[in-house]
This record gives structure tokens, C-alpha cells and sequence, in this order.
């Protein structure tokens, strides 16, 4: 008789991308956000059913923080004057990239890498090469390379790359910075860079993502003018009522988080960049992003587009919800662009820069 098959403990947590796909693809049909590439990676996307009002209101409010932050450091690399990285950890079915690659801002990428678990990037490695409209935007297909058991894909600017983040990142993650006789480093250390997490430090030990912020934090300081940003996108402060509810609902799905627990207020998220050497780091919640920090008329439009009467309980999930960003940088005072600046602006703010 045979033996059991090992039971496979990251299942639960590759099932969280499904999750977010199929909020990201439901308020993209109600109007919330606009996104051609998104029903390319869900799976018989036209049968899918809408999230309801307070999932599609969440998605909006930490896609739009996250696209600003992302814009930004763009902007400012282009002020730098230099082309910029980003490295999408966690990456799952996000459609980042090809938002960027079709729009006003193309010019400013030099790479775009995203890595997550095997059978995640094979799902997407997979669904690029049968769609035209997602292999077309990678660039010719004779400079479209799929690699490591189709597990990987690599392009002049978009690569995808299989890597357990919670792994050694000198070996997991050791083909960005160091050149073989068959590739050169992906990673430029001269280029702004930044790093994205959206719901990926949570669910790794404090440990694991202490050490992959400060291999990233060591390569780019090591030249003594690398500049390196971060977004972390996670839940927080779960010790209450609300929390614990969550926790217990995750529990049922084999799911744990706890990159979550050092983290029991709002004014504690920024430590995870300060810690280790960052030059600085500011969190807001989803809340107080949603009041104080969306353009007014984006609000207006969506208040719209659905009944949303529990504004109460919409304020209790957006408070447990925070975007976290930090910045590594030497000699600011030397720079081109006002990298110091860089954050999200309440809206007064914005309307001065204006």
C-alpha cells in the first residue's frame, strides 16, 4: 500500500490569490477600477460572481494608494534621471506590469520582476503564452523565453521568476543580483528600485521577512548611492474582537499570519523598515487613506456605483488594512528629485502641488 501523500501546508495560502483575482476582477466590472488584463488570469471569468460593495470599495481603496506610490517613484526616477526597477514579491495574478508597459509611463521601466511560489508563476507563465493581448505587451516572441519548466519567463523587460520567499534569498532570489555564465544579473544596484508586497510579509515569520528586507537593504546601500523603495500592503493590530474573528476564519482554511503579530497598532508598521536601516517609513490604514488621501471626485464617482450602507463595518475592515512605505536612501540632500518627498498626500497637499 502506498504512503500518503505529503500534505502540501502553502495550498491555503496560493488559494489567497484567488481571492484576490476575484475581488480585483469584480470591482473592475462594477466600474471601480479599469483593468483589460485582469479576467486573463481567472479562470472562466465571465461566470464569476460579483464581491459585494465593502470587498469592491476595499480593492479600490488600496489599488489606487498602491498605483499613486508606484507613480511616484516613476516620476521621480524620470527626475533622477534614470529608468527604474520594480520587483513585485508575492507577485500572484497581479496585472501591475501590463498596466505600467501600456501607459503614459512605459519609458520609465528598465525591469519589472515578479516572483512567487512555482505553481503560481507556472499558472501565469501559462496564461501569458496563450493570451495575445498579455505575450504581446513582453515584446517579440523570439525574445520571449520560458524557462525552469515553464515555471519562469524572461523578456527584455518583464520577468517571472519561481522562489519561496521565506527561503535563503541569496539562493532564492540569487539570479537578480548575481551574473552566471549564462545571464547577467537582473538587478542593476544604480537604479531606483522598488519592492512591492501585497499580502505576503503576513503570512512569512517575522524572521523570514526581517531577512529578505535587509538582503534587498544590503545589496542597494552596499554602492553607497542605491536608492531602494518599499510597499507593504497587510493586515494589522488583529489582538481585537475584529481580529480575532478574522484569525479564526483563516484558521478554518489552514491559513495563519504570523508576520502579523508584531505589528498590534498603526504606529509600530513603520518599524519593520527603521529596524533594519532604512532612512525612513510612514503607514496609514485603508481608512484613513479612504478619507483623507483619495481624490474627491474618485469618491464621488464610486459612492455611485453601489449601495453601500454599512459604512461602519466598511470603517472597521479598512482599520485593520494598512500600506506601509519605507525608503533607503544615502545623501538625499544630493539627489535630482526630492526622494524625501515621496508618500501618499492628503488632499490639500495634493491640490498645492497642483
Amino acid at each position: 500500500m502506498l504512503p500518503p501523500p505529503p500534505h502540501d501546508t502553502d495550498a491555503p495560502i496560493r488559494l489567497t490569490d484567488n481571492d484576490a483575482a476575484l475581488a480585483k476582477l469584480s470591482a473592475v466590472r462594477q466600474n471601480y477600477l479599469s483593468d483589460q488584463f485582469i479576467k486573463h488570469f481567472v479562470p472562466r471569468a465571465s461566470f464569476q460572481p460579483s464581491r459585494p460593495p465593502l470587498i469592491n470599495m476595499g480593492t479600490f481603496v488600496r489599488t489606487k494608494a498602491i498605483d499613486d506610490l508606484v507613480n511616484q517613484w516613476m516620476d521621480l526616477s524620470s527626475r533622477e534621471g534614470k529608468k527604474c526597477q520594480i520587483i513585485s514579491l508575492g507577485a500572484g495574478s497581479d496585472t501591475r506590469f501590463w498596466q505600467l508597459a501600456t501607459g503614459t509611463r512605459k519609458d520609465c521601466l528598465s525591469k519589472y520582476i515578479e516572483v512567487d511560489f512555482p505553481e503560481i508563476t507556472m499558472k501565469k507563465a501559462m496564461a501569458i503564452k496563450k493570451n495575445k493581448d498579455l505575450s504581446v505587451v513582453l515584446g517579440a516572441p523570439a525574445d520571449i523565453q520560458l524557462g525552469q519548466g515553464g515555471t519562469a519567463i524572461s523578456s527584455p523587460i518583464y520577468h517571472l521568476l519561481p522562489a519561496d520567499l521565506r527561503g535563503d534569498p541569496s539562493i532564492a532570489l540569487g539570479s537578480l543580483t548575481a551574473a552566471t555564465e549564462n545571464a547577467a544579473r537582473l538587478l542593476d544596484p544604480s537604479l531606483p528600485t522598488l519592492l512591492i508586497f501585497e499580502c505576503v510579509l503576513a503570512y512569512m515569520s517575522p524572521q523570514e521577512s526581517d531577512t529578505l528586507l535587509k538582503w534587498f537593504h544590503t545589496y542597494f546601500s552596499s554602492r553607497g548611492d542605491g536608492i531602494l523603495g518599499a510597499i507593504v500592503y497587510e493586515m494589522f493590530g488583529l489582538g481585537d474582537s475584529f481580529g480575532r474573528v478574522m484569525l479564526s476564519n483563516l484558521k478554518t482554511r489552514n491559513v495563519s499570519l504570523p508576520g502579523a503579530v508584531p505589528y498590534p497598532t498603526l504606529e509600530s508598521l513603520p518599524s519593520r523598515f527603521l529596524n533594519l536601516d532604512y532612512t525612513s517609513a510612514h503607514a496609514l490604514t485603508l481608512k484613513d487613506i479612504r478619507r483623507s488621501f483619495i481624490d474627491p471626485i474618485e469618491l464621488d464617482r464610486i459612492s455611485k456605483l453601489e449601495m453601500l450602507d454599512e459604512i461602519e463595518e466598511l470603517d472597521l475592515v479598512l482599520e485593520h488594512y494598512a500600506i506601509t512605505w519605507g525608503l533607503s536612501t544615502a545623501h538625499l540632500g544630493n539627489r535630482k528629485a526630492p526622494w524625501g518627498e515621496w508618500g501618499l498626500k492628503r488632499r490639500e497637499q495634493q491640490e498645492e502641488d497642483e
